[in-house]
């Protein structure tokens, strides 16, 4: 059994993105050497989110309208009371709904790799999802497999 793990450098360009990741993740499957197995794909951050869906403009922006609606920016979020804080770890940010994206999205997904690919649809993509941006981020990607 082999592990390997690498990390891939992002940087959103908008508060809320869904940056596609797939070809970065096959590129570190390959650097692997797995030809069966399982990769992670793990988000360390608690405003982003890992998704496996369609690539497709119009859903996206489907996507997008439904999280807006699930949880509005507007919405009064106990986590934006900073003067209400005790112990603050917060960088200022009134970001609340952001973590509540995260929460209802997850933050990995694991998928199956066959012949040194990842077994996804021809419609199936891997997506960063930042919910905070613009900032910097980075992906996990592990990898478990002979």
């Amino acid at each position: 059994m082999k592990i390997y793990k690498e990390r891939i450098d992002l940087e959103s360009k908008t508060q809320f993105e869904f940056m596609d990741i797939t070809d970065k993740v096959q590129e570190v499957i390959e650097r692997s050497g797995v030809r069966e197995g399982q990769v992670t794909v793990y988000v360390a951050h608690t405003t982003m989110g890992v998704a496996l869906n369609h690539n497709e403009p119009m859903l996206l922006q489907d996507f997008m309208r439904t999280f807006y609606k699930l949880v509005p920016v507007d919405g009064q979020y106990s986590h934006d009371l900073f003067e209400l804080r005790r112990e603050s770890t917060s960088d200022g940010r009134s970001n609340g709904h952001s973590h509540c994206k995260s929460l209802l999205l997850g933050n990995s997904e694991t998928i199956p790799i066959e012949r040194g690919k990842m077994m996804l649809s021809n419609i199936q993509n891997i997506f960063a999802v930042e919910f905070d941006g613009a900032r910097k981020r980075d992906v996990v990607v592990s990898i478990m497999g002979l």
